[in-house]
């Protein structure tokens, strides 16, 4: 059962405490999914460059003598942020937590838990279905013109930024659900506000597609339908969370707007029930 609130009002001092606390335990697992996933950066790296292999590239190159060696390092980075973040989300929630009511926290602790999937979601989205199709577009290129031999040698650590910014492009971008609907739980936006503005999330998404992806058109596109998709799967999953509330709230006011009527009734008249008449035959 979820208390109301903390009884207790901790100085400002005690929450900068606190906040020092969560932060450290972040960054102790940051630090030790770091060095685990710098062990594994060979094998980490050698799942991340399957789209590569897929599009038809069997060739990287490193031009710089220390460049294979911070590729490892950035790669085992990125693993630990993944592997982390169930960790980050937990110490925020921990620090937030106390100082929500209960109603608060109900609303809230979905949405919190449901941040991994998405993410998760768009990553499996980028890697599977956006990068192999942006790759052998912009490996196209490849062949003769004007009797020269234009030929693609991406070099690792090019690809590896290509590859992150992806992964991490549409992860973010896969959280717009939980994003709008966290607002519209919070009263910031209402879902007709969101209805009311769908040409405007046409051009944001296009904005955000932009910023995210590579400077090629089917990258951007790759990413602006889908996030536009989820913009409208927003509006269905707030309209759903109305729709089973007010199903919920349904009987509870039936039951009240009845309950006092079933004791309430016609008062038996004189003569022992008997119409017409008001005493003793």
């Amino acid at each position: 059962m979820i208390s109301d609130i903390d009884d207790s009002k901790a100085p400002l001092l005690d929450h900068l405490i606190e906040l020092r606390r969560r932060l450290l335990w972040s960054v102790i697992a940051l630090f030790a999914a770091f060095f685990a996933c710098l062990y594994f950066a060979k094998p980490i790296f050698a799942l991340l460059v399957q789209p590569l292999l897929a599009a038809g590239q069997g060739k990287l190159i490193y031009t710089d003598v220390f460049e294979a060696f911070f590729v490892e390092v950035k790669v085992a980075f990125f693993a630990a942020l993944m592997v982390s973040f169930p960790v980050f989300a937990t110490q925020i929630w921990r620090f937030v937590a106390p100082g929500l009511y209960a109603k608060e926290k109900r609303a809230f602790l979905p949405f919190l838990l449901m941040t991994p999937f998405f993410f998760a979601g768009g990553a499996a989205f980028a890697y599977y279905i956006a990068m192999p199709w942006a790759l052998k577009f912009l490996l196209s290129f490849q062949g003769d013109v004007g009797g020269v031999t234009q030929e693609a040698l991406p070099a690792i650590g090019n690809y590896l930024s290509f590859v992150t910014r992806f992964l991490f492009g549409f992860g973010v971008a896969f959280l717009l659900p939980v994003l709008l609907m966290v607002l519209e739980r919070a009263g910031i936006v209402t879902r007709e506000q969101l209805t009311r503005s769908r040409r405007y999330a046409v051009v944001v998404a296009a904005g955000v597609s932009a910023v995210l992806t590579p400077p090629d058109a089917v990258s951007m596109l790759m990413m602006l339908v889908p996030l536009y998709a989820l913009y409208e799967f927003a509006i269905l999953a707030i309209r759903l969370t109305h729709w089973r509330a007010s199903r919920r709230a349904a009987p509870s006011s039936v039951s009240v707007a009845e309950g006092p009527q079933t004791n309430v009734g016609p008062e038996t008249p004189p003569g022992g029930g008997r119409v017409g008449g008001s005493g003793p035959i």
